[in-house]
């Protein structure tokens, strides 16, 4: 793990990241939201000052774990760099490599991240910038305890909002895409940095069959007979109720798992053992929560 928070590093456009954007299933008008918030932020910055449009160009996708926050991101970045022209660029964050026991640390790198790190690699290029489970560096201070919590995590913090403060001023071709699965855990000073804040919940009835069907589509370029199974997608859908779109996929594959001829040979799955898959997720899941 890189010792500067990046984990990964990519050019734009890029057609794993396109796939990204296709696989996530989310109501309508979501996507134009985020892809329009990003291209506002590019032509507005630079341009016109802070005082009057405030634009931090930070977009925050909150929401439960599984619900594809990450997935959408990277693909935003893509639809992004597919809409306008000149170098784009595409780096992850890893807000745990910034971590340190060791006092001041943490502080010192998230500021090395934000002032020094981000700005090399948005150089002669716009970047768009993923900041994944972002409460892990910009904890809610006021619930912070300096009892429990080192003084550190609250420097942290303050360190995160100055990072976001210096690249809004300094670095307008440079955008931010944080994730969170606990918003209630992040600092209101960050949340009010957001243009926008999206939250991604569980998905709908719709939306768990575009997931289903999706699945099935790209198993069967693999298990043609998969698309037979198409039919039984609405069907399946109710039955998935309470389940996140990547507990869907998973407990599709899981359902494959079930005997040794559809493990060998996924053309041989029925609809009865994807819904009996569906049923042990959910049931799964109810006793991880008790």
């Amino acid at each position: 793990m890189a010792s500067n928070g990046i984990i990964a590093h990519q050019r734009l456009p890029d057609g794993g990241f396109e796939l990204a954007w296709n696989s996530i299933k989310v109501p309508g008008g979501v996507k134009e939201r985020l892809l329009c918030q990003m291209l506002l932020s590019l032509t507005v910055r630079g341009r016109v000052p802070f005082e009057v449009a405030p634009l931090h160009g930070l977009v925050l996708l909150a929401g439960p774990p599984g619900t594809g926050k990450t997935t959408l991101a990277r693909g935003l970045a893509d639809r992004v760099a597919r809409q306008v022209t000149g170098r784009i660029d595409f780096v992850q964050v890893d807000p745990h490599a910034l971590a340190s026991d060791a006092l001041g640390q943490s502080q010192q790198a998230v500021t090395k991240l934000f002032e020094h790190t981000i700005p090399e690699h948005s150089i002669d290029k716009t970047l768009i910038v993923l900041l994944d489970e972002v409460e892990t560096l910009a904890a809610d201070r006021q619930r912070l305890s300096l009892e429990a919590n080192p003084i550190d995590v609250h420097r942290a913090t303050d360190a995160v909002l100055a990072g976001v403060d210096h690249l809004t001023r300094r670095h307008p071709k440079v955008l931010l895409v944080a994730t969170t699965n606990f918003p209630e855990a992040l600092d209101a000073a960050l949340l009010s940095r957001a243009d926008l804040i999206e939250n991604i919940g569980m998905p709908n009835a719709a939306a768990r069959e575009a997931i289903i069907r999706d699945t099935f589509e790209g198993l069967a370029k693999a298990w043609p007979n998969l698309l037979l199974l198409q039919k039984h997608a609405k069907a399946l859908a109710g039955e998935s109720s309470g389940l996140d779109g990547r507990r869907i996929r998973k407990a599709i594959l899981s359902a494959a798992a079930t005997d040794v001829v559809t493990a060998s040979d996924l053309n041989k799955l029925t609809a009865p053992q994807i819904k009996q898959a569906f049923s042990a997720a959910a049931a799964a899941m109810k006793g991880l929560k008790k």
